[in-house]
């Protein structure tokens, strides 16, 4: 009976010590599982999103098209579920009102972030569009600005470049701002550069407040030369940043995006003045 009681035990133990099936027994197989679970899931969200997408008008699906080679890894899966959720986003389809001017706004997330606010601005006197992109650097506007610009006549465009070339020497970021200005005066809008918005001290990042002043700096020198008007969106903010910046971010609160659409939008009412 002994030895019996204690091969019972023996295989207990077994038993209880192995993991429930389907589980991970290390962190390999826990990741490999997390990604086979996104996989699906965003599988699922791409279906539904394709099937959203079918029911557009023309103008509507040709527009997702071009955000779907536009936004990238990072923004095009929130945009499939914004839109699979039936949420709107500052890279909503926009259909003209033909009586109003059009509006292009360009530029990096803090654009995209006040892009619903100047709608809610500017609603009822201006069609308000957004490049297809979280936009970057300059070197990103050179390689792409043909795509964001479209088709059809811009009245204004409200453009920035600056947070994400906070480490492009001065000389490129220069010439390549410059090349930009010239290929958006062609378009024959009235054109308005933004002042990039203030970024904090972060060592981590290897981010200084300081690359954005001096690139501020150099900008104002370039739209001085071509007659560009500033939105100062860095000294509108600057007063306000413990109100509206979170911590070590170069992103603002829902409250700090209002104030900036706000800003934007009365910007745009004055150029098209």
């Amino acid at each position: 009976m002994k030895p019996l009681l204690a091969l019972l035990s023996l295989t207990c133990a077994l038993v209880a010590a192995e993991p429930p099936k389907g589980e991970p027994t290390n962190a390999k197989e826990a990741a490999a599982q997390a990604a086979a679970k996104k996989a699906a899931q965003d599988k699922v969200v791409d279906e539904k999103y394709q099937t959203w997408v079918a029911t557009l008008p023309p103008q509507a699906q040709a527009w997702e098209k071009v955000l779907q080679s536009q936004l990238g890894n990072f923004y095009l899966p929130l945009h499939k579920r914004d839109k699979v959720a039936g949420k709107s986003n500052a890279w909503d389809f926009v259909q003209d009102d033909p009586k109003l001017p059009r509006v292009l706004l360009i530029g990096d997330s803090v654009s995209r972030g006040y892009t619903q606010p100047t709608r809610v601005a500017l609603a009822g006197k201006a069609n308000v569009h957004r490049a297809p992109a979280n936009c970057g650097p300059t070197a990103s506007g050179l390689k792409h600005l043909d795509v964001w610009l479209g088709e059809g006549k811009w009245d204004v465009i409200h453009f920035n470049f600056g947070i994400h070339d906070r480490a492009t020497p001065a000389a490129d970021y220069v010439k390549r701002l410059e090349e930009i200005v010239v290929r958006l005066e062609k378009t024959g809008a009235k054109l308005i550069w933004a002042s990039t918005t203030p970024i904090p001290d972060n060592p981590a990042q290897k981010q200084t407040a300081q690359s954005v002043v001096e690139k501020n700096a150099l900008a104002a020198e370039i739209m001085k030369r071509h007659g560009i008007p500033t939105d100062d969106l860095f000294g509108a903010m600057t007063p306000r940043l413990k109100e509206f910046q979170p911590p070590l971010d170069v992103h603002y609160t829902g409250a700090g995006y209002d104030f900036l659409g706000a800003k934007v939008g009365e910007s745009v009412l004055a150029r098209l003045k």
